[in-house]
């Protein structure tokens, strides 16, 4: 077989043929899988001219499907004209080796289709640094089956262009070795640059955190957690109908009932087998929700396997560090729905949900009040003690927190005051005394959690 040239994983206008290996398990999750994989896809920009199964236990070690199908799948990539075969697993260098030798034709994995889509979605110079370390990592082991040019030496003793010159001649090095070095040193500066934008993000969303409430919006990908953002804030951030589109988080200002004010933030969707590369890649797009006072995690209505869905975004956020947050659950786009048969499983699940609709605007007032009493939950009583004259003080505690009583002196007043402990501080650098007080009485009951 001709040298295949994987010099990058895009996929653009490809014809694809999917391959899943499932086993004798639940029917209707297998096909969800198979389906959000023709999705990844097409967000990829392939064009999905066929589909095939196998059912068994676990992937082959050699081939990912045994040798009959791997015959069967070499027929239809030939019916079909295929350029590409795409897998719903992650295969091992090994497995794609194989399987590009026995087809003749260049193989992908669900991983590679997910990084090509990343890629093609990055628009800042965050998500691109992002995109590209969590590509190298994947490639650094697959090295050997992507450039024709691996098995060359550099320097050496034989004679010819291999042999090199003065200077160069020597015990020699293999180029797959200089590749994978530079690789390496690639992977180091990636690193050391999204360093330091993750402390540079984390003292920003550090300075936000201390004079606002934050809320997270996370979910699957293609959820409508923009949506939902632009319903509850007017934010006009983009929207369309395919995987990963937000890739950057997006922060905006929230008015609350009762004239509060909050950040709202819309965070990269997940996918299940989402790939931990990737996760670790996004740590710093992700401080929003990790540093967020709560979380509305958006659950997709119209679709039949919602409860896995939410078990993939749970597992991807315990890897960043945000599992066990205040959460509310979402169920949206119930617009689309008429019946909501899965609700008492997700009920069981993850509590009590919220029905909503961007589109329609149902439940989003629920919402609203759900969250104000979810971050009154977090709220501590404090004395604060003041000046008359000092008004800015007066007014950061009546707009940020609480104020159940007031007592005015000829000089000072003394206030009691229901806010979030992080404000103390702030309250202090403004000439207030201020002073915990233990045992306070809740200012609203009730409300949903996690």
């Amino acid at each position: 077989m001709a040298e295949l040239r994987r010099t990058d994983l895009a996929l653009r206008a490809e014809r694809a043929v999917l391959v899943q290996v499932a086993g004798w398990g639940d029917e209707v999750d297998h096909e969800a899988a198979f389906e959000e994989l023709a999705s990844l896809a097409h967000s990829a920009r392939a064009r999905v001219v066929g589909r095939i199964r196998q059912k068994r236990n676990k992937p082959d070690p050699a081939c990912y499907v045994g040798k009959g199908k791997v015959e069967e799948l070499a027929q239809l990539c030939d019916a079909r004209n295929a350029d590409v075969v795409i897998c719903d697993d992650e295969l091992s260098p090994a497995q794609v080796k194989k399987l590009e030798q026995k087809l003749d034709l260049k193989v992908v994995d669900r991983s590679e289709v997910i990084l090509d889509i990343f890629a093609s979605h990055a628009r800042t110079k965050q998500a691109r640094l992002q995109v590209e370390l969590a590509q190298l990592e994947y490639e650094l082991p697959r090295l050997k089956r992507r450039w024709t040019h691996l098995d060359r030496t550099a320097g050496g003793t034989l004679g010819g262009p291999a042999g090199g010159g003065i200077g160069v001649r020597g015990p020699g090095e293999k180029q797959l070795e200089v590749d994978r070095r530079l690789v390496q040193r690639r992977i180091h500066e990636l690193k050391e640059s999204l360093s330091r934008v993750e402390d540079r993000r984390h003292t920003m969303v550090e300075g936000r955190t201390d004079q606002f409430a934050t809320v997270a919006l996370v979910g699957y990908t293609n959820a409508g957690k923009s949506s939902i953002m632009n319903a509850l804030t007017g934010a006009g951030v983009s929207v369309r109908d395919r995987l990963f589109e937000t890739l950057d988080t997006r922060t905006r200002e929230w008015e609350l009932p009762g004239g509060r004010k909050a950040l709202i933030s819309d965070t990269v969707g997940f996918v299940r087998k989402f790939p931990h590369h990737l996760v670790a890649s996004f740590h710093a797009t992700l401080e929003e929700a990790r540093q967020a006072d709560l979380l509305l995690h958006v659950i997709d209505a119209s679709r039949h396997n919602a409860e896995k869905e939410v078990r993939s975004v749970r597992q991807a956020l315990r890897v960043v560090d945000c599992g066990g947050k205040p959460t509310l659950y979402l169920l949206n786009k119930t617009d689309l729905v008429e019946d909501l048969s899965e609700l008492p499983l997700l009920r069981k699940l993850v509590g009590e949900v919220i029905c909503t609709s961007a589109v329609s605007g149902q439940g989003l007032d629920e919402v609203r009040e759900e969250v104000c009493r979810a971050l009154d939950r977090k709220l501590e009583a404090f004395r604060v003690v003041a000046g008359v004259e000092n008004g800015r003080l007066i007014a950061f505690l009546h707009e940020n927190g609480h104020v159940l009583e007031t007592n005015c002196g000829e000089t000072t007043m003394e206030l009691r005051v229901k806010m979030a402990p992080k404000y103390a501080g702030m309250a202090r650098s403004m000439g207030g005394q201020v002073h915990p007080v233990r045992a306070e009485p809740a200012v609203s009951g009730g409300g949903r959690g996690a």
